[in-house]
């Protein structure tokens, strides 16, 4: 999120598969079914029928597949708790100040403060999107039921044209006649995409006909503007209206809402990406995915291929050539570099949190559309080393994930921050379980080993997978079927997999594995008790910054491995923010570890640790802990390495 004119804050931190896609065509392709859908039924098949037939992987509903005990399944509780403790009179206050109710209730800080012009996007927006992916994926039923509670209040503050939000529909008038506002469009999306996971997630009718309302006030807003009109306005962010228009249209089968899907498409970012150009430099990063995603959205309900092409090429751009080892991208917020060179973008506020989370949801629709597995090797190392470790013990999150030497982590306080990424990453850790399996017709893949247990009743099919990876290399299945049943189980071999891995099926290993970055398809009639066992060995690997290659980061299989610097002077104004969002006082930058690789073994100067995934590194100026960067918490650290004889800036 961007940080733009009328915002009372500071303006310094806010300023691949195209030959998979061949591969994988299937003249077999279904209709999509909304992986989340429990709505009514009518309205869930009609959606259904308005997609095209381009998805070939389909993935399972949210309750369908339960977490066991992991780091994603702790992770996700503690984010509800966090939740939980959010009252729905603080959550609805502005928006009943807006519609001149009363309320009581003490307003929340940061960017909910009642003077802030962003006020809206978490209360009303994320908190609900939040709400309905816990209800879905863990049956949370307090979270249920104060979704349904803020709907309600939400509704009765809706105006008769359509129009809710926050703060005033002067807001629009500002934005349309050019003057300095900070993003209103951004703030509707997240109101209206909260209402209509409340539909879709949480079978809430009335959550419908507010979202249908906020889309009847846009298209009527939309009216009598001109293209070069539309231009200007896209200037702004505007988060992803066309995605959340889209999909109303998904829904309601009315077509003036996925025109007015159509004003938001920004030519400027369009048009270079469909001709497969990265003009991405001088861009602020998170503005850009959320259109991106309207713009999968669009392929997926009309089948224009160049709304793919336009996906698919900045996904394998910023993919393969923007992002860290961690798989996260931008710095200061942008990209300040071309493609493949980050060299002096290591900074204090590099990597923010929010372009992480949305080049997840980007990557489950490419996948989606050609199940290449190499898309779930960026997948699983965003999701390990960009989002797993932004949250504490209490559940704050990050706004950046800062890859500075010597950074540290910094999260949001309780009620005074509610950052973008704040809302973002409460609802990211309420659904850690919607990517795992896939299906194709009736074969299953396997894409990410993290303890949880499928159920696919039209398969009478259970599958328990037990594993405590990356600590355990190794992941088990057990089959339970109502009966016996052929089915394909297609397992993800990682590009990162070392040698001497292998498969065993009831104990007895096959004579047959897989290329990296592949599937590895068993195709039999399944037992009940059957079982499967993946050995997944990892290796320890160096991964050069782009454009740098004196300034390594070090991994460990999918696992991003950070020098542990220690907490020395370290405050807790350093760690925790209000308002502003930024340290203070900002720790004093320090030079990355400097290592001596040994030519003949370029990574001895490492040594085994006493714990798993842990290691000891020989530096120049001593020896330094290593751990998992996710698992960094309350001290300094750095996650490039400077190899001895070179000078770089880290930025």
């Amino acid at each position: 999120m961007s940080i733009g004119g009328g915002m009372q804050g500071s303006d310094k931190r806010r300023r691949f598969l195209k030959t998979g896609a061949l591969a994988f065509a299937s003249a077999l392709a279904v209709p999509r079914v909304r992986a989340f859908d429990t709505a009514d039924p009518a309205s869930v098949a009609a959606s259904a029928a308005r997609e095209k037939p381009v998805c070939r992987m389909q993935p399972f509903a949210l309750n369908q597949v339960r977490l066991l005990d992991s780091d994603f399944s702790r992770a996700a509780a503690i984010n509800l708790e966090y939740l939980h403790s959010l009252p729905v009179d603080r959550l609805a206050h502005s928006f009943r100040v807006q519609a001149g109710q009363p309320s009581s209730a003490r307003p929340f800080g940061g960017w909910e403060k009642p003077d802030c012009e962003l006020r809206g996007h978490f209360t009303g927006g994320h908190y609900l999107s939040a709400a309905a992916l816990a209800w879905a994926a863990q049956g949370d039923a307090t979270m249920k039921a104060r979704g349904d509670e803020l709907v309600a209040i939400l509704a009765s503050c809706q105006r008769p044209n359509g129009y809710l939000s926050a703060f005033p529909e002067s807001f629009f008038d500002r934005l349309s006649a050019g003057e300095k506002v900070w993003a209103p469009f951004y703030t509707l999306h997240k109101i209206q995409a909260g209402m209509l996971d409340m539909y879709r997630l949480a079978g809430n009718k009335q959550a419908l006909a507010v979202a249908t309302g906020i889309g009847n006030w846009t298209v009527r807003w939309l009216n009598g503007f001109s293209d070069a009109d539309m231009a200007h306005i896209l200037k702004t962010e505007y988060g992803g209206m066309n995605e959340s228009m889209v999909d109303l249209y998904a829904i309601t089968g009315n077509s003036r809402y996925l025109d007015a899907a159509h004003r938001f498409d920004q030519a400027s970012l369009f048009e270079p990406l469909a001709s497969h150009r990265d003009e991405l430099k001088g861009l602020h990063s998170n503005t850009q995915i959320p259109k991106i995603i309207g713009a999968a959205r669009r392929y997926e309900l009309t089948g224009e291929p160049r709304y793919r092409r336009i996906a698919e090429f900045f996904w394998e751009t910023v993919t393969q050539n923007r992002t860290y080892a961690t798989g996260g991208s931008s710095n200061d917020e942008f990209w300040n570099t071309g493609p493949g060179d980050l060299r002096g973008q290591l900074g204090l506020y590099a990597a923010e949190c929010c372009v992480a989370y949305n080049l997840l949801k980007l990557t489950r629709h490419v996948y989606a559309w050609n199940g290449d597995p190499r898309a779930f090797d960026y997948y699983e190392r965003n999701l390990y080393n960009a989002r797993l470790g932004t949250q504490d013990a209490q559940g704050m999150k990050l706004y950046y994930y800062s890859l500075r030497p010597g950074g540290a982590k910094f999260y949001n306080s309780p009620t005074d921050s509610f950052w973008c990424c704040t809302g973002s990453g409460a609802e990211e850790f309420a659904r850690f379980n919607d990517a795992i399996y896939f299906r194709d017709d009736d074969a299953l893949h396997v894409n990410l080993f993290i303890a949880s247990e499928l159920d696919w009743p039209e398969m009478g099919l259970t599958l328990r997978q037990e594993t405590d990876f990356p600590r355990e290399a190794a992941t088990r299945l057990r089959f339970t079927l109502t009966q016996p049943r052929e089915i394909a189980l297609n397992l993800r071999i990682p590009s990162w997999i070392a040698p001497g891995a292998r498969v065993e099926v009831n104990g007895e290993a096959l004579d047959t594995f897989a290329s990296p970055g592949s599937y590895l398809t068993i195709k039999r009639t399944w037992q009940s008790g059957d079982r499967v066992s993946l050995t997944l060995p990892m290796t320890l690997r160096s991964v050069p910054l782009p454009g740098d290659d004196h300034l390594q980061a070090i991994t460990y299989g999918p696992i991003v491995l950070a020098a542990r610097l220690g907490a020395k002077g370290l405050t807790h104004d350093q760690q925790y923010g209000r308002y502003d969002a930024g340290p203070s006082p900002e720790p004093k930058p320090q030079p990355a570890p400097q290592i001596a690789p040994d030519e003949a073994d370029p990574l001895a100067w490492l040594a085994p640790g006493d714990k798993p995934l842990t290691y000891r590194a020989t530096t120049r100026h001593g020896v330094v802990d290593v751990a998992p960067l996710n698992t960094i918490q309350g001290e300094r650290y750095a996650v490039y390495w400077q190899t001895e004889g070179s000078a770089t800036d880290a930025g």
